[in-house]
């Protein structure tokens, strides 16, 4: 998992002061996510910059769930990516609700296997 991606999941969740920067204590506290946790804010993420029609940053969190991916288990990961893919065309398209659908779905079954909330 990239320091990038916890940034900006640490940005997100916690927004950032006058200066642009996230307040140390927060920034450790995103640091210390685990990876199951810092994918569930990530789905999160996607979610609330969907409902705000925010192009730019779920296509930034798509590429970052893409490059997230572990390919040693090669079926899995390959699904996940072309879900993703297939996502990032939908927003390019326009077609926002269902990306949406698609990734509170992903997210809803993360939280279940790794008993997230």
């Amino acid at each position: 998992m990239s320091s990038e991606m916890q940034k900006i999941a640490a940005s997100k969740v916690y927004g950032t002061g006058k200066d642009k920067k996230i307040p140390p204590y927060l920034e450790q506290e995103v640091l210390s996510w685990s990876k199951e946790k810092l994918i569930l804010k990530m789905y999160d993420l996607f979610l609330l910059s969907n409902r705000k029609q925010d192009t730019s940053k779920m296509s930034k969190i798509l590429v970052e769930l893409m490059g997230s991916l572990n390919f040693e288990y090669e079926e899995t990961s390959t699904r996940l990516y072309r879900l993703y893919e297939y996502c990032q065309r939908c927003i390019f398209q326009k077609k926002h609700d269902e990306s949406y659908e698609i990734i509170s779905e992903l997210r809803s079954s993360w939280a279940k296997a790794f008993n997230l909330e």
